[in-house]
């Protein structure tokens, strides 16, 4: 199955930072009903159900009988299930003539010298998810410290999302119809050129290696990487806070997209930067490829 932009199947339906949310949350949120792709913030909600026991006049495990037509069923079953249901992996290489401390949320850290890999595992069903690189950090023997672009919070093994900016690698993993959602971002900026790529199924390569910390507009400069000008504004222009429809490109935008064409360069650019796989494929992410 070949990889195809999610707007053009009528997934993208963007949705701006509502204002005071900072940048960088972002989020995938499918309706299993009308399967729709909503990126913006949202705050986390609780969920509540049973996750164990039986129910009652249920037979229990050790009265339960099958019918033999059932038992040989079982065994292709599972056999079937199991595509959808193993992690997907992500391999993480560092290209670059730098160490780079590679960050996943999922997943957490892992500092990276030039040739080092990292292998990140992530559970069907994921979504918010994002990989990322930091530089020019300093840890100490517990894993406390900080980074000069890219850090979580001062930690090693990242517990959320990275301060921009960060050049990321975005994806929803076993979504509707069995897609993976996969896209390059610059809404928080970009601090170290990155391609994501499938290595399991013919899908689009995504690449964002331009020269653009040392190209970058003077108003978004910054040590060791470039700001969106969301980052720097905090206005709807460039931020997109008041709902969809209610931004667009702009020359600073614009800046990223003549660049990078496949990566996202403000919130609401979803119809040229957001992409389909087929649910369990294994990705690679290359800084400095």
């Amino acid at each position: 199955m070949a990889c195809s932009n999610g707007a053009s199947k009528g997934k993208g339906h963007p949705v701006g930072r509502p204002a005071g949310q900072p940048v960088g949350q972002e989020f995938f949120f499918f309706n299993l009903f009308e399967p729709t792709y909503l990126k913006g913030n949202r705050s986390t909600g609780g969920s509540t159900g049973r996750t164990s026991g039986w129910l009652t006049g249920w037979p229990t495990p050790t009265n339960m009988r099958f019918p033999k037509s059932l038992t040989i069923l079982f065994p292709l079953l599972f056999t079937l299930l199991i595509p959808f249901t193993n992690a997907a992996t992500f391999a993480v290489l560092n290209k670059c003539t730098y160490t780079v401390w590679a960050a996943a949320s999922p997943g957490g850290g892992m500092r990276l010298d030039p040739g080092q890999s990292w292998t990140v595992n992530v559970n069907p069903g994921t979504t918010q998810a994002r990989i990322w690189g930091r530089t020019n950090c300093n840890f100490d023997a517990n894993g406390n410290g900080q980074c000069q672009t890219g850090d979580c919070n001062g930690l090693l093994q990242c517990q959320g999302y990275g301060k921009a900016p960060n050049t990321l690698a975005e994806f929803a993993l076993n979504q509707p119809n069995n897609l993976d959602f996969v896209d390059i971002s610059n809404v928080d900026g970009f601090n170290i050129p990155m391609d994501f790529s499938p290595t399991t199924a013919v899908c689009k390569s995504l690449r964002c290696a331009a020269n653009i910390v040392g190209e970058c507009p003077a108003e978004l400069q910054t040590p060791d990487g470039c700001n969106n000008p969301c980052t720097v504004y905090k206005t709807n222009e460039y931020c997109c806070t008041d709902g969809p429809g209610t931004c667009g490109p702009t020359p600073l935008s614009k800046f990223f997209k003549d660049r990078c064409p496949d990566a996202y360069s403000y919130p609401q650019d979803d119809p040229t930067s957001l992409f389909t796989c087929p649910a369990g494929t294994n990705y690679a992410i290359t800084f400095c490829p």
